[in-house]
């Protein structure tokens, strides 16, 4: 999958897929982080909607669309790696809120 393009990627029912925000480098006092120990970003821009889904019986429908920045779970999601840039997807149920 050498040649695979994010454009190509279609989330499934109940799926978004999400371009988290940069990791931070630094933290609110100034002191640089490695590599392996920067915080997991929990905000990003929902790149692609999955469908509807049914959760508890009910069909619920994405809470967000297209373009929206959203606020998710720390851990949740799954990463995803396209050349050096890394996406999640994640549940509907994932997503806390939007940021207007």
């Amino acid at each position: 999958m050498a040649d695979l393009s994010v454009s190509q990627l279609h989330p499934l029912a109940g799926y978004v897929l999400v371009e988290p925000a940069k990791s931070q480098k630094q933290t609110a006092s100034g002191i640089y982080l490695p590599d392996n120990h920067e915080e997991k970003p929990q905000y990003g821009v929902v790149l692609a909607v999955g469908g509807e889904t049914v959760i508890d019986g009910q069909k619920v429908s994405s809470p967000v669309k297209k373009g929206d920045h959203v606020i998710y779970k720390r851990w949740g999601g799954n990463d995803f790696k396209v050349g050096d840039v890394e996406y999640q997807f994640l549940k509907f149920e994932d997503i806390l809120a939007t940021i207007k």
